[in-house]
């Protein structure tokens, strides 16, 4: 899913022809989303909110406690925004897991 949503980004939809088959895939990925993802100390929105706005100084790794790589991502601009676009993928994941483990 984040790969296909990265293609959607870059081509619009796939020139429109996926939001409409989007239409019907996305009631069913919300009720998948909500057995997936663990509730906690750690806020899905607030998670989205640094990472969209100050990613590249890794303030949202700092949130997620994991203080090593977010200043890896401040002194690299984001793992030259690479690191980035992979917390993109798997933002929610990461979330998860620490809210898993308190």
């Amino acid at each position: 899913m984040p790969v296909s949503g990265t293609i959607y980004f870059f081509t619009f939809g796939l020139l429109l022809i996926g939001w409409i088959i989007d239409l019907f895939l996305v009631p069913s990925m919300e009720r998948q989303a909500d057995l997936r993802f663990e509730a906690g100390r750690v806020d899905y929105n607030i998670a989205w909110i640094l990472l969209v706005f100050l990613g590249l100084f890794g303030i949202h790794r700092f949130y997620l406690g994991k203080w090593i790589t977010g200043i890896i991502y401040m002194l690299t601009g984001g793992f030259f925004f690479l690191g980035v676009l992979y917390d993109f993928w798997t933002l929610n994941e990461l979330v998860s897991e620490v809210n898993r483990t308190t």
